[in-house]
């Protein structure tokens, strides 16, 4: 019998539970330690924190769907790793937490194979007065979005008894990811402001790290359409333009007070920047487990990097941007010290960022990091699995791949809700991480990188919102949905 615990139960982790229960034996165990008792399809948050959707239209309980499936749940928080048990048991097990403060009770979960698929951290922390036990609103989680779409109505109200407003959607930190989202939601803010009547009483501004509109911490993309190559930040900076958007980009937020957003330029310029409603994402760090070798001396450092993601197959040697290649991303997301753990979708350390590093004349940085999340999560989620599976049945071989050097990627942002009124910017991308190697020119394959505008692709959002989550609660033939 063999027993893989998976820590996490957001896109990588919930996807590599949910087909390691179809690929194993009943005799082995499945196991998911999660801190939250729900999943949540976190795309639709955008919706729920302008008030377009209630929270319980995009998250669901995840211990009925885990015993019908015949899944292990424990509503708990990872906090320690031992892969070689203790002194006195060498069986690899995790610690784990449940309650807060005086009242947590820790145990221990044992393991044969192990899925760190914990997801980030929020770090708020890092800028002074952001998120929701600050100044800035969120919608980052579902309970985060409820209450930003408050805060929105309550806005809305005010403009329509004649307040003029500003309103900034944005990154909170220089450092940070997610700038899609961030995106998404500023244009689907700006279409409820003109279905409310009020566009005309409001100011919106998107303030982001960005180097440029589009670059999405992927660097950017090139798209032919037509006869014609157009690089994402003139498609994005017409997409704003047209919905009378204003940006301000290379910006690090410092500091949040009340109505008032201090940030610093690239060109290392301080500014203050006043609003009457800001949703500024924040950057992220891994959750902070700690790892111990069997005689008790901590290893964290071995098995993570500084970030508190974890170390898997890449190449983490610190070279000039020039010099990364798309080789030196994770394939396997096997940890290099222990063969049985891995760590899928945003719980792994990227090796190097997809964007070009800045930094501004006093050495602060300020560039869009990689983003994980999504469709490459999900397929990671699977190959892992599939890797473990064959291990536990005994078949032999190399771990499966699913390189974000080698995998494409469909994004779809929509702007509105329903299925008659709405637009939606679709792209894809092929690779996510840039190939100069096999594509000198762009890094990508023009033939299946693409974008456009169009109610087709709200349509599509809106498909995947239901499918999704269908797929999700492992309702009869989830597998043959595509991650």
């Amino acid at each position: 019998m063999a027993r893989v615990v998976v820590l996490g139960a957001g896109v990588a982790g919930h996807t590599a539970a949910s087909f390691l229960r179809q690929w194993l034996d009943k005799k082995n165990e499945v196991t998911v330690v999660s801190p939250l008792p729900t999943y949540n399809w976190i795309p639709s948050n955008i919706w729920v924190g302008l008030g377009r959707m209630r929270e319980d239209e995009v998250v669901f309980p995840l211990a009925p769907v885990y015993k019908r499936a015949g899944i292990h749940f424990e509503q708990a928080r990872a906090v320690e790793l031992h892969p070689e048990g203790n002194a006195t048991d060498p069986t690899p097990h995790v610690v784990i937490e449940k309650g807060a403060g005086d009242s947590a009770v820790r145990s221990t979960v044992p393991y044969d194979y192990l899925i760190n698929a914990t997801g980030p951290r929020l770090n708020f922390a890092a800028t002074e007065g952001l998120g929701p036990e600050g100044h800035t609103l969120s919608v980052c989680t579902s309970s985060h979005a409820v209450e930003t779409a408050k805060h929105f109505l309550a806005l809305v109200e005010r403009m329509k008894k004649g307040e003029h407003c500003r309103i900034v959607v944005g990154t909170g930190h220089g450092m940070c990811t997610c700038q899609g989202a961030a995106f998404e939601y500023v244009v689907n803010l700006e279409f409820e402001l003109r279905r409310h009547g009020v566009r005309d009483k409001a100011e919106v501004i998107f303030l982001t790290n960005e180097y440029e509109l589009g670059d999405f911490g992927m660097g950017g993309a090139f798209i032919q359409r037509n006869g014609y190559i157009t690089p994402t930040n003139i498609f994005t900076e017409s997409v704003m333009a047209e919905r009378g958007i204003w940006s301000i980009l290379r910006a690090h937020v410092k500091k949040v007070e009340a109505g008032k957003i201090f940030y610093e330029n690239l060109d290392g310029e301080d500014h203050e920047l006043t609003f009457d409603f800001a949703m500024l994402l924040p950057p992220f760090t891994g959750v902070g487990l700690k790892a111990f070798d069997r005689a008790g001396v901590e290893i964290t450092t071995q098995l993570f990097a500084p970030n508190n993601f974890m170390k898997v197959d890449g190449d983490y040697t610190a070279k000039p941007y020039e010099e990364w290649k798309a080789a030196d991303w994770p394939k396997t997301y096997q940890s290099p010290l222990y063969k049985n753990i891995f760590a899928p979708g945003i719980a792994f350390a990227p090796p190097h960022t997809i964007s070009r590093p800045h930094k501004s004349p006093r050495g602060t940085p300020i560039y869009a990091t990689a983003p994980r999340t999504g469709m490459p999560a999900a397929t990671m989620g699977r190959v892992v699995a599939r890797s473990i599976a064959d291990m536990v049945n005994g078949k032999q071989g190399e771990p499966y791949k699913a390189s974000m050097a080698e995998l494409g990627a469909a994004c779809v942002a929509s702007s509105g809700f329903g299925w008659f009124k709405g637009t939606a910017v679709s792209m894809t991308v092929y690779p996510i991480v840039q190939d100069y190697e096999r594509y000198p020119k762009y890094g990508r394959d023009l033939k299946y990188t693409s974008g456009e505008i169009g109610l087709a692709g709200h349509w599509i959002k809106m498909i995947l919102h239901y499918m999704f989550l269908y797929k999700a609660r492992l309702k009869a033939g989830w597998r043959i949905i595509p991650e």
